[in-house]
C-alpha cells in the first residue's frame, strides 16, 4: 500500500492563502485546494479537518504578515508619524504580479462572509479591530513623542488610516493606474504628516 505524500504544513497554508484570497471562501473548491496545496481531500481533511478551519489558519497567516510588516516599519522608522506615512507609499511601490495590489484579504472575507459564515466574519472583524489597534499604537507613540498635539485622538486617527488604506488597496485591486496610485497615496500620506502642531 503506498504512502501518502508528506506535506510541508508552512508550504499548504502559503499556498492555501494566496489562493484564498485570490478566490474568495465560497467560490474555492475542494479541487482548487488539491490542485493548489498538492493534496488529495483525505490528506487536506486529515491535515487540516475542514474547509473552514483550513480558511481560518490562512486568514491568521494573511493577518499576521500584515501586521508583523507593520510593525517592522515603525520600528524602523524615524519616528512614527512617518512610519505612517510611508506605510501609504509603499502601496505605490507594489510591482503589478504581487498578491499585494488586491484588496485586504480581510476586507475581501468580510464582505464575502457576512451574511453566511458567522465564525468566519466574527474572526475577520476582530482581526480588523486588531490591525486598527496598531495604527492606534502608532498614533499614539507619535503623540507621545510631540508629533501630535497633546488632544490628538490616536483611536479616531486610526479609524480614519484605516479606511484610507482600505479606499488605497481597492483602487489598486481594481487596476487603477499608476499615477493615480501615487497621487492618492501621496495625498493620503501629506495627510498624515500634517497632523504635525
Amino acid at each position: 500500500m503506498a504512502r501518502a505524500a508528506a506535506y510541508d504544513r508552512d508550504t499548504a497554508l502559503q499556498a492555501a492563502m494566496v489562493l484564498f484570497w485570490r478566490k474568495g471562501y465560497h467560490a474555492t473548491s475542494l479541487k482548487d485546494l488539491e490542485a493548489a496545496l498538492n493534496m488529495k481531500p483525505g490528506s487536506i481533511y486529515a491535515a487540516f479537518s475542514s474547509k473552514e478551519t483550513l480558511y481560518l489558519l490562512a486568514l491568521k497567516r494573511y493577518f499576521e504578515t500584515s501586521r508583523e510588516r507593520f510593525r517592522e516599519r515603525v520600528a524602523q522608522s524615524r519616528s512614527p508619524l512617518a512610519a505612517l506615512a510611508d506605510n501609504l507609499r509603499a502601496y505605490v511601490r507594489i510591482s503589478p504580479d504581487d498578491a499585494a495590489r488586491r484588496v485586504c484579504m480581510l476586507t475581501k472575507t468580510l464582505v464575502d462572509t457576512q451574511a453566511t459564515d458567522p465564525k468566519i466574519a466574527a474572526v475577520t472583524r476582530d482581526y480588523l479591530v486588531q490591525m486598527r489597534g496598531e495604527f492606534a499604537q502608532a498614533f499614539r507613540a507619535a503623540r507621545d513623542v510631540g508629533e501630535l498635539p497633546p488632544d490628538a485622538d490616536p483611536d479616531r486617527l486610526a479609524r480614519r488610516y484605516q479606511a484610507n488604506v482600505t479606499a488605497l488597496r481597492f483602487e489598486l485591486h481594481r487596476g487603477a493606474l499608476r499615477h493615480e496610485i501615487e497621487e492618492l497615496a501621496e495625498d493620503m500620506a501629506r495627510e498624515v504628516e500634517a497632523l504635525r502642531p
